[in-house]
């Protein structure tokens, strides 16, 4: 069964890549795409010193100032602290993160037509649309390396 991989960069803007992962995952339920319809998110770190020294600091800082709090009171008053304080919220991606966002449409021979209306419609879609979409087919050059970095990524 042939693929087509759509590429799209979103650059530095993960609003716009989550508000595209939550409209394939929409697609995905409503018009019952479970596995011709895969996708996957790709983070890379860009290396900007500037940003990541600014990032560390901060983060030492945080964790200097819990155990002050705890040693003014008990160690009872402290695990019972521990336990009741809500956990730290998951660190969110750091902003000089490039996202990508590979998209494979797997439709078998027979669906050529919404295979078509798919790979057209998909790039026209409001948070594909600023993302510089790339459509890679299985004729073109990029393809295997595009399907080999698909298949590496979690």
């Amino acid at each position: 069964m042939p693929h087509i991989y759509l590429l799209f960069d979103f650059a530095k803007d993960e609003e716009k890549a989550q508000q595209a992962r939550h409209k394939l995952e929409g697609w995905k339920q409503a018009f019952r795409l479970d596995k011709k319809l895969l996708y996957k998110v790709e983070r890379t770190p860009v290396a900007d010193p500037a940003s990541t020294d600014g990032d560390a600091k901060p983060a030492k800082v945080e964790k200097s100032e819990k155990p002050e709090k705890a040693k003014g009171k008990s160690k009872a008053a402290a695990k019972t602290e521990a336990k009741t304080e809500a956990p730290p919220p998951a660190p969110s991606p750091a902003p000089s993160e490039d996202i990508k966002l590979l998209v494979r449409l797997a439709f078998s021979g027979h669906e050529k037509l919404s295979e078509q209306r798919w790979v057209l419609r998909i790039p026209t879609e409001e948070p594909f649309h600023g993302a510089s979409p790339k459509v890679v087919k299985g004729g073109d050059a990029a393809f295997e390396a595009t399907e080999k970095q698909f298949e590496e990524l979690a």
